[in-house]
């Protein structure tokens, strides 16, 4: 066959699945599969069809509540090596997702080669209620809930996590013991939970988010104020982190590529 005779005979599928990318990208929500053909002008089931590929390419996910459609993150993965992107802005979509979803702030986490956690990123339900800290925030990497997920494949000696535990500044300091052995249960449900000892009266849930190596790159928290959430409430947050995080770690990874604050000095309470 004649390559140069193919260039004219665009394969249709491709073409039509290019088509609902595109749509999806520039419309910026969910929309059903009846929404995306008559927006496209791709029949209804092959509309169907290629969406349920895209699915399970995870270039596109499927909200089974309103069976609806939006982009995924596995366009990510295509994405990230061309256009150098800042994680950042890849992760935002899912960040305001979460925040909405559960009423929280949402933080996104650069773990750093100084053993240090950055604030990068964040995202808020603005009806709500909520905590801020500024973008820039530095933390020890080992504190707080996202510093036990850290800390859960970092695999320390005792001695090592004691040392480095001693060095921490808590609002209302857990003991060592309960510190340690909150570690290995963290480990085991993919999210950690801080009850109000990195900050007094405010619950913060995070998981981690890891390379193909399985070392720790980002972390995400989840920061409400005591009494937003219940103990239910904040193990189904953690749950939605730990598969979200997961997610966004195949898509990103899936090819292996100063001066600590006091806690209440960047804290603020927002209405």
């Amino acid at each position: 066959m004649n390559d140069e005779s193919t260039l004219t005979r665009p394969v249709g599928a491709l073409v039509h699945a290019l088509r609902i990318l595109r749509h999806l990208a520039a419309q910026g929500t969910a929309e059903g599969v009846t929404a995306i053909a008559r927006a496209t002008d791709v029949n209804g089931s092959t509309c169907y069809n290629i969406l349920r590929t895209l699915v399970a390419e995870g270039l596109v996910i499927f909200d089974p509540a309103d069976k609806s459609y939006r982009l995924g993150l596995g366009l990510v993965e295509l994405a990230v090596g061309v256009l150098g992107a800042n994680p950042g802005d890849l992760i935002r979509p899912e960040l305001e997702r979460l925040a909405l979803s559960h009423g929280a702030l949402m933080c996104l986490w650069h773990i750093t080669d100084s053993d240090r956690i950055v604030l990068i990123e964040r995202a808020f339900d603005p009806d709500a209620t909520r905590v801020d800290l500024p973008l820039g925030k530095r933390l020890p990497a080992l504190i707080g809930a996202v510093g036990r997920m850290i800390a859960s494949h970092r695999g320390l000696p005792e001695a090592e996590l004691r040392r480095r535990f001693d060095s921490f500044h808590w609002q209302r300091p857990p003991r060592f013991e309960a510190y340690r052995d909150s570690i290995a249960p963290a480990r085991a449900r993919g999210y950690a939970i801080d009850q109000g000892e990195l900050y007094i009266g405010v619950d913060v849930v995070g998981a981690i988010i890891t390379d193909a190596q399985g070392t720790p790159r980002y972390g995400v928290s989840s920061v409400t104020l005591a009494g937003q959430t219940d103990d239910a409430t904040r193990h189904k947050i953690g749950a939605d982190l730990a598969e979200t995080c997961q997610r966004i770690g195949r898509s990103l990874f899936s090819v292996p590529h100063g001066r600590d604050h006091t806690p209440d000095q960047d804290l603020k309470i927002l209405p």
